[in-house]
């Protein structure tokens, strides 16, 4: 059964690749994967593509257009919450906080304040 999914998986994602032309250089394309990634629950998936979208575009922001910064900041908040669902805390805290100095709002707020209450309480919950 593992790798009936696992193959599943690969042949989707291949699918996937092949309609919607996505390639290396388009981070536009890599971000509508990681949403669509997400929808489907695959959230491995969904956090290489995001972090995809962080490498592709460069170091210093002010080179970029607002499409392109906005996708930056969706694609760290959209990674915060991926590792959220895998319980990966300390890399969710890292995406959101990135989000936030983008783009300070609300939400990414909200967000960093629930993973640290989540990581407090975690560590608060090891063996004596």
């Amino acid at each position: 059964m593992f790798r009936l999914i696992s193959y599943q998986t690969i042949l989707l994602s291949a699918l996937v690749l092949v309609l919607t032309g996505c390639n290396k250089v388009d981070p536009g394309r890599h971000l509508e994967l990681g949403k669509w990634y997400n929808t489907k629950g695959l959230y491995d998936e969904a956090i290489a593509e995001y972090r995809e979208v962080i490498r592709l575009y460069p170091p210093s922001i002010q080179k970029l257009s607002r499409e392109e910064y906005e996708n930056l900041i969706t694609a760290h908040y959209n990674l915060a919450l991926m590792y959220t669902k895998k319980g990966w805390w300390d890399f969710a805290l890292d995406a959101a906080e990135s989000s936030f100095q983008l783009q300070p709002n609300t939400d990414t707020h909200e967000l960093i304040r629930l993973i640290r209450k989540q990581i407090m309480l975690s560590n608060n919950t090891g063996p004596s």
